[in-house]
């Protein structure tokens, strides 16, 4: 969430505004096989697409380690290795699962509407 402070009038505490999340399209379903994933851009993100059993899951695309693309990596049930230096993340947590990565990558939660994979975005 953005908070925005306002400044305070007459010993008012300032209040808090919470910005509205925006909700951004990525790929029709259909574009991304079962087992795989897809780089998209859009909205100024660049994210990766997996379908993990019929269920979908976005992460960041660039791994936090190194240069790596985490689209282009090796998945293994519910984990993505990464292509650059083989570190690996739970696709749908985001937590490192081994080194040499030790931050986690970004997870958006996805959903699947009229067959376009979207997600809200702060």
């Amino acid at each position: 969430m953005i908070y925005v402070r306002l400044h305070p009038i007459r010993n008012r505490p300032a209040r808090e505004i919470r910005a509205v999340p925006t909700k951004v399209e990525l790929c029709k379903a259909e574009e991304v096989a079962e087992g795989s994933a897809l780089r998209v851009e859009a909205e100024g993100l660049t994210v990766a697409v997996f379908n993990i059993e019929g269920q979908f899951y976005v992460t960041d695309d660039a791994c936090t380690h190194g240069p790596g693309s985490l689209s282009e990596g090796y998945i293994d049930g519910d984990v993505i290795e990464c292509n650059f230096h083989n570190g690996q993340f739970d696709i749908k947590t985001g937590e490192v699962v081994s080194p040499p990565c030790m931050i986690p990558v970004k997870t958006y939660p996805a959903k699947v509407e009229g067959g376009t994979v979207v997600i809200e975005v702060d």
